[in-house]
This record gives C-alpha cells, structure tokens and sequence, in this order.
C-alpha cells in the first residue's frame, strides 16, 4: 500500500476541482447497471460486480441518495455532500463557501433561537451595517461601524442558544461531527448510532432549510484563527505554491479556500446568503449513508426529510482553458520547517485516459516498496526522503514528485534526482512485472478500502462531486490492465518534459505574512440553560433501543500452540482473504536501547542471494508487506498481504532475519539520515509542543525522548554487532498474533519456516523512567510563527479504573467536542481561540499516573485573555443541567454503538491487560455512567481537576508573545530545542531562528 510523506492537511481537505459549465453524470454501458424499484416505488441503480453494493437513488427534486449497507457496527456514517467550494466564491469576496460551511452550524429560524421575530430584526441590522463596513474606505469610519456591529451582535446574543445543532447531534451519539470546504465540495460530517438515523434526519433535514447568519462575527474570529493557522504551515503554502503555478489563470490557483486577509475583514452576509440559495438546492446535493441500514426504509426517510426540498435550475461557472506549461516555473516560499521540493506536472482530469495513465506511473514510481523512487531513492539513502502523490480533478489533475534533501544536499540536488526517475520511465528503464504488481497492489487498497463503512461512503462522495458514474470507479482498477508498458513509455516521453512545476521550500522568514489584528469582542450570551422550541420537541422524541455488546475476550480470541511451544492466540477474518501476522516479544527500547536502531537498519539490508532492493521487490510481488519495529516495551515482527502468499512471504521473511548482511555505507548512510532526521524534527512546531515539551512537561530531563545516542555513539557502532541482534531476538520468548483465514495453515507455515531454540530466553530488566511532580513551571521555545500554542498539564492520581466511567463523561461535557464547556466559553463566547479542549487523560498502564489536561492555540496578542479563560474554567466547572444531561445520554449511546472488532479485539485486549484488567470494562462504565448526577461530575471535577498544579508548555515567537503574563504562571525557562530533545546542533543551525 502507498504511504504519502507529503504534508497530512493535504489529505485532511484534498482540493477538488470541477470541470466548466453545466455537468451531467458521466455515464457508462447501460448493461453495466441495473435500474429497480422498491416495494415503496422508490427507483434506483445498482452496478455489476460493486463490492459496495451501493444502491444510487434520485429523488423526484434531483437529490442523489447514496446507500451502502456495513453491518459490522451499529454506526451509519453520513455525509451531506453539496457540489460547490471555493472555487465558485467571486474573486472579490474569497474564503466565502469555507465561512459559509461554519455557519450552517449556527441553525435556522427554528433551531438556536428564543424568539426569531425579534432576532431576525438584529441581524437584519447588522447585515447591513456590515455592507456599510465593507464599502467603507475611511479606517476611522470602518471601525466605527465595527464597534456597532459588535454592539448589536450583543444584544442578538439575548435571543440565540449557542451551538444547539451540536447539542442534538452529540446527544445523539454521534461522532466526528465536522465539515470541511475545499475547491468544488463542501462536506458535512457525522457518525451516528443506527437507532438515531430518524432523529438525524429531523434535525438535518432543517438544518439545510434555511441559512440564518447569527454569532457571525464570533464566528469570523474563529475564521481568522484558522486563516493564521495556515500561515503557520510551511507544507499549505508550500501546496498552495504549487497550485499558482499550475493554474496562473484559474481559481484553482488563484484563490486559496480560506481566502484573502483583506476578503475576510470585510465580510459580506448578503453574498453567503446568496451563495446558500444559489447552490444548496437538492439537485446540487447528496445525502450519503454508509452502515447498519435497511434500504427501503431508509429511502422512504430520506424522502420524507428531503424530498419536499424545492429543486431549482443549477449552473456552474466556467473558466478559460489554461494554456501549456512550456518552461520550467519555479517558485520559492520560505519558513522554520525543513526544506523540501515539489516537482509538480499538470494532467486532464478524472476519468481521462491521464488519470489511468499517471496513476500507474505513479505508483511505478512510489509504492512503498518496490518503485522506483522506493529502490533507488530511499533504499539507497541518496536522499532523506522521496515519494510522489497524484490528484485528479474534473478539469485537471496533477502529479507531484516530493523530496527532501540529506544533509549537506542542496534542492536542486534532490530535483535532479527525481526527475532522473522519470526519465527512467520515458526509458522504459522498468521491469514488466512491475505493472502487474501495481494493479495487485491497487486491488489490495481497495478491498481494505471498501471493508470500512467511512472509507467507502467518501469514495460514493468523490463520485458525486465529481460527476462520476459510479460503475467507472468499480471498473477503473480493471480498466488499467489495457495500458500496456509501450503506453506508458510514449505518455511520459510527450507529458513529462519541461513542463513542471518546481516550488522550493526553503528556511528562512517568510516576508509575506498577513497577519490579521484582534478586533476586539464583546463575549456574547450563550444562554445555554435556554431552548428552543424545536429542541424540545426534538428531546421528547424517543430512539429505538440500542444495547451496549460486550467482548468475551477468551470466546472472541481463539488460542493454539505451536509444536515448539509458541502461544498464538488467533481471530478469523470473515471478510476477504487478507491476513496479519505479528510475532510479538515483550521487550523494546526500555530492555535495550539498541533495539530499534538495530530494526531501523535490517529495513535497508539484503542477504548473500538477494540484495536490498530485490527483497522488496520478492514481497511486493507476493502482495505482502513485512515490518520489523520496536517500541519502548514491544517489538514486532510481522507480515500483512494475501493469505495464499503467507508461507512464502514467511520464508522470504525468515530468510532475512536469519541471514541479512550487515554493510559498512549502507549503515553509515543510515547515520547521516537519523541525525539529518533529527535536525528536521526539530523544526515542526507540533513535534516540539506535543512531543518534546510534552515529555518535558512529565519527565524532565531523564524522558526516553532524550535518551538517545550522540552522533559519536551512533557512528561508532558496528553494523555487524547491530544485524546480530536482530538475529538473535528470536532466541527470546515471543508469541504469535495471526488474523485471517485457515489457522492451520498459517501455524504450520510458522512451524516450517520459524526455527527457534529449544529454550528461549527471559527479557532484558527494563529501565525504568520516573514522572515528576508538576506545578509552578512554564517552559517556552521560541519559534517563527504567527499564532501561539500552549498546553497546560498536571499530573494526576495512578489509574483507577473506577474513574474511567466519570472520566469518558467529564470530557465530553467539559472539554471535548463541539458542544463542550471549553469550546463553548473560549470559542464561541469569547472568541479567543480557534482550537481549544481540555481533558482528563487516564493511563495507559497500571500504577502509572493520570494527566489533567488543557490546550490553547490563538494568535499571541490574545494568549492572556484566553490563558485567564481557560484557567477560570479548570478552578470553576460550569455547572448547566441540560448540557450535562446531553453529554450523559451521548456517552451512554457512544458506548452502546461501539463495537470492537478484527484486529482491534486482540489489541484492545492487550491495552486493558496493561492496566490490570482481564475483561471487558464497558459494561461497568455503561452502568456507572446511568447513575450519574451533575454533581457527581462536579464532585469528580473536584477531587481531580480543581487546584491542579500545571506545569505550562509554550510555543510562540517571543517578539510577540506577552511574557511578563506567562511570568505569572510560574517561573519561566526558555528551553532551546536542542537541549529539549538532547540533539547536538549542527552547522546548519547558526544563525537560524526557529
């Protein structure tokens, strides 16, 4: 399977761009589908050979109605789909859709409100005033109609309830309540228990109805937060380059998501309201349900939530065709973060013959294993790190080639290596095999893919938005198997020439930072003890019953022996023929600190018959993937793929472990890599707060984070010494894990292949590392950034499983979620953070301690308001009766619907063995839980939250960071990130600011 090394937000809102004018589904043979209709009447499609099984229903006012049914859980997860994005907002009113999306939040005429009559007045008012402040050109004058604008967004605050829409989703159980906007998409998000899909589709059949724009400039704060946010991240920016320079002429390059500084301080509410009625018709959206549904009734309540919708006539903008690339266009932008490059080439866009061609290509190239970016790049260490990713669009779609570069080597360096591995492809420099294992490979991604009810509701979601067939999506994989090497050859020879992208990532300031100011607000009500009516009918509404299903670990978990003693404890894949197996040892780095560096290296060995890049090449095309791992008290040893491989695989396996050759360079090279490695760590912001202050926060100086090897130590091992002590892992105790098909055969593989000693040997004693007392302390790094980060943390009591009950509902009505108190006060009152939560963490292990929890990130001029904030909430819980109970009955059905299942059974059981427990402890928590009172929680607020002594984890840059303020907190050292990860600085850290 391809693993991405590009930046993960990538990932998280993948932009999607849409081909110009008017669009209709793309459709295939018609005896590819089958058209039906329900006993109810209601007509749909089905498609030959789907492994979904999705039924595609249009409603009379042209809703598209995805539904798949996955009864592993009692879970549907839905999505709300509408096919429009930013690249439809006008260029003079940018981030448009993306604020839009916030506030459909906010609720309607009848959700969020006291009284509409009168509210509607006030935020008529303010609409207004806010078209008076856009067209204002006086600053004076600007923030004279601002200082109104908050006035009267006070006294609107008197009629609105807070976050009501969140409230009736959590209350239903669900989870990941979320939506995101990209190019040509905004998504809405839930996962929610099947009993609740009636009460589900009450509240968001009026959700859609209506848009009402209140808690605007509260929420345009927030809006601000995040557009800082992106700033912060060299890899958006980097991205963002790269699409400016393959589409100079067209939105998608021209206009970012979260838009323009200038668009968002000058908001318009009359332009989303029209932007809502425009584009949020029912023949412009979708309703996804993936999970434990029954079709026909399901239909039949879609339509009764959505079918009165009223259809209008949709258009979508057209854009002029962007001309060729003819030159190489190369961009630079600038940031703390490690430097990278991005080769980047434009493609047609999906369901052209480019898509299938560059997606081969592609993962010719990069597959995590066996391509040629894999072999020749990574393999061999010529640089730090290469991959490449491709996404396809209904315009256009692109290619992009990543690298970083080792130490010592510049970009343009690591830019002559990647584009050495396309000329390879216009070459033909590739063997014949490897096509046909890429489409091997393919297959596998996809049955994963489609055994997971969200995973295959998104891929229902990609084919609406982009306009897609759904048989084409069935057929695509198969459909690779006409293009032939001779295809792909000509393509790369006419496509890949002079006509890239290059944008390099360099470290350095970034001049172009826009900062944008605090205004300055007014918290307003939340009136969280208020309802509205529509809430309370929505209260008294009662679900079907869903009983909480418990594990009985030893029924769920078979257990076995192999002949030479080894314990295997099994659990039988019942949905395809793929299989795990982990041989466990019960030791890692705390027995022996060499254990993983020794594992890091057997990835980059061969033996005497077969080199390095041949052993990748024999598992991939077996259609397995091997890993050898080791974490501070595990390590592992294992294979993943097509069982009928397994016994091969296994062989191939053993055959490394019992006889890989240690290499002097190779080991050498792989030095330079943990040190360069190091040096990159240390720029991202999010490994120094939550890792290395983190473990400075709890352990001080002697954390295993800094218990590393200097670069002397490192060099001076010897390889053979490290390849040794792989080798002999297999003389200690060990226990095997298999999930899949026909135990007996994957024990007697293990019985031929895995030779082991008569007796093997006890573990290594382990170090042990000793967590301090917390309180009075603040530890600050500095860094270039625009916002500023903290974590406030406390060291609890040991675990107690007796509190995991009180612990799972404190945070979700305190301080987790969309609904809880921290949100609420620090976000959507005061506007102060765009990203707040606290939470009360349990240990991992027995006799270890518990963790009070908080995090901030806002932009530093308002690090005092909201430290004051969040510490006022962590002394005085809020106590409000009708929020505890909608955080009650969502914890109890949270807990109802969870079900544990595949692999996830063996490793749940061996977490709960880690804290001392032998069963399954959900039931007891599901029956304390029922019991609760408010002041129970407040009682456990109490004895474990209340009076806590914190010590205070900052990130920030320090011209901007009010430090006197944090003086007050306790005493503040400002560590330097060397010294926190016990790194040694390097010749490229002179004169660099983090």
């Amino acid at each position: 399977m391809k693993k991405f090394y590009a930046p993960i937000f990538l990932f998280i809102a993948t932009l999607s761009l849409m081909s110009c004018g008017d669009k209709e589904e793309k459709q295939t043979k018609e005896k590819d589908q089958f058209h039906h209709t329900d006993d109810a009447g209601f007509s749909y499609e089905t498609f030959k050979n789907d492994p979904t099984g999705l039924r595609l229903y249009t409603l009379n006012n042209g809703l598209k109605v995805y539904l798949g049914k996955n009864e592993e859980e009692p879970k549907i997860q839905t999505l709300v789909a509408v096919r429009a994005g930013s690249t439809y907002d006008p260029a003079d009113n940018t981030g448009l859709a993306h604020y839009l999306e916030h506030m459909v939040f906010k609720g309607t005429d009848e959700i969020g409100t006291q009284d509409w009559e009168k509210e509607q007045v006030l935020l008529d008012s303010i609409s207004e005033l806010y078209e008076m402040h856009k067209a204002a050109t006086d600053p004076a004058k600007k923030e004279e109609l601002y200082r109104q604008i908050d006035s009267v967004s006070q006294k609107a605050s008197e009629y609105s309830i807070a976050n009501e829409y969140d409230k009736m989703v959590a209350s239903l159980g669900a989870e990941g309540t979320n939506a995101f906007t990209s190019n040509e998409q905004t998504v809405y998000v839930n996962k929610i228990p099947s009993n609740e899909l009636d009460k589900w589709l009450d509240v968001e059949s009026e959700r859609f109805s209506k848009l009402v724009l209140r808690l605007f400039h509260t929420e345009l704060e927030a809006v601000y937060e995040e557009f800082n946010r992106g700033q912060d991240s060299d890899g958006r920016k980097q991205y963002q380059a790269t699409l400016e320079g393959l589409f100079p002429t067209h939105p998608y390059g021209t206009q970012s998501t979260i838009g323009k500084s200038e668009h968002l301080k000058n908001p318009s509410m009359e332009a989303i309201h029209n932007y809502f009625d425009k584009y949020y018709v029912p023949n412009n959206m979708a309703v996804v349900l993936v999970g434990d549904i029954d079709f026909d009734s399901t239909i039949k309540k879609v339509n009764d939530a959505f079918g009165d919708y009223e259809k209008k006539e949709i258009t979508h903008p057209t854009f002029p065709e962007e001309k060729p690339i003819t030159a190489p266009v190369e961009k630079e932008v600038f940031g703390p973060t490690s430097e990278s490059i991005y080769v980047a080439y434009r493609t047609d866009g999906i369901g052209s013959k480019d898509e299938k061609i560059v997606t081969l290509i592609d993962y010719i190239l990069a597959n995590s294993q066996a391509g040629l970016i894999d072999l020749d790049l990574n393999q061999k260490q010529k640089v730090q790190r290469a991959s490449s990713f491709t996404n396809f669009n209904n315009d256009y779609g692109f290619h992009i080639l990543y690298g970083m570069p080792k130490a010592n080597q510049s970009l343009d360096e690591v830019k002559k290596l990647l584009l050495a591995e396309i000329d390879k492809i216009k070459a033909g420099d590739f063997e014949n095999w490897l096509v046909d294992a890429v489409i091997n490979d393919l297959k596998l991604s996809e049955i994963r893919e489609y055994e997971d009810a969200s995973s295959t509701a998104y891929a229902y979601m990609d084919a609406f938005v982009h306009f897609q067939d759904w048989q084409s999506r069935i057929d695509f994989i198969e459909s690779l198997k006409s293009i032939t090497k001779e295809d792909l050859v000509n393509y790369a020879n006419e496509h890949y020439n002079d006509n890239y992208v290059a944008v390099y990532k360099r470290k350095g300031e970034d001049p172009n930072i826009a900062k944008v100011e605090n205004p300055g607000i007014t918290p307003v009500k939340l009136n969280r003890d208020k309802q509205s009516a529509f809430l309370q009918k929505f209260n008294e509404t009662d679900s079907p019953s869903l009983k909480p299903q418990h594990i009985d670990y030893e029924k769920a978990i078979q257990n076995s022996t192999t002949e030479n003693g080894l314990p295997v404890a099994y659990i039988e894949n019942e949905n395809n023929d793929l299989f795990n197996l982990y041989i466990i040892f019960d030791m890692g780095q705390d027995n022996d600190k060499e254990l993983s560096l020794a594992a890091g290296y057997l990835d980059y060995l061969g033996t005497e018959k077969l080199s390095p890049e041949e052993v990748k090449q024999e598992f991939y095309k077996l259609g397995i993937n091997y890993f050898v791992s080791s974490g501070d008290d595990k390590t592992y040893v294992g294979l993943s793929g097509l069982k009928e491989n397994l016994p091969e695989g296994l062989a191939l396996l053993e055959d490394l472990w019992q006889n890989a050759k240690a290499d002097q360079e190779t080991y050498d090279k792989y030095v330079e890599q943990i040190l360069k490695g190091r040096q990159d760590n240390k720029t991202q912001k999010g490994n120094i707060l939550f890792n290395g202050l983190m473990n400075y926060g709890k352990y001080g100086e002697d954390s295993r984070l800094r218990n590393i090897y200097t670069a002397a130590e490192l060099k001076q091992k010897n390889p053979e010494e490290l390849v040794q002590k792989i080798k002999d892992m297999r003389n200690y105790k060990q226990r095997i894990f298999y999930y899949g098909k026909d135990l007996e055969n994957a024990v007697s593989a293990i019985e031929t292949k895995h030779n082991l000693p008569e007796n093997l040997k006890d573990y290594p004693e382990a170090k042990e590392y000793e967590e301090q007392k917390t309180g009075g302390k603040v530890y600050f790094v500095d860094y270039d950034m625009v916002q500023a980060e903290m974590i406030f943390l406390a060291k609890g009591d040991d675990f107690d499983a007796k509190k995991m009950a009180a612990t799972e509902l404190f945070n979700t009505y305190f301080g987790s979620g969309l609904s809880s108190i921290v949100f609420q006060e620090i976000r959507e009152s005061k506007s102060l953070a765009y990203s707040a939560f606290s939470a009360y963490q349990m240990a991992s292990e027995k006799e270890k301690p518990n963790y009070v929890m908080a995090y901030i990130g806002t932009q530093a001029n308002k690090m005092p308001q909201a430290v004051d904030a969040m510490m006022d909430l962590m002394t005085n819980m809020p106590e409000a009766e009708e929020q505890f109970q909608s955080a009650k009955e969502a914890t109890l059905k949270q807990i109802a619907a969870d079900r544990i299942t595949k692999t996830s059974i063996f490793w749940n059981y061996e977490s709960l063995k880690e804290r001392g427990l032998d069963h399954d402890y959900r039931q007891e928590m599901y029956d304390t839980i029922k019991d609760m009172s408010l002041a129970d929680l407040k009682e456990f607020f109490n004895k474990n939250i209340k009076g806590q002594n914190y010590n205070v984890l900052v990130i920030g840059n320090k011209k901007d960071v009010n430090m006197n303020a944090l003086s007050k907190l306790g005493k503040v050292e400002e560590l330097d990130v060397d010294y926190l990860f016990n790194y040694e600085k390097s010749s490229d850290d002179k004169n660099l600011k983090l």
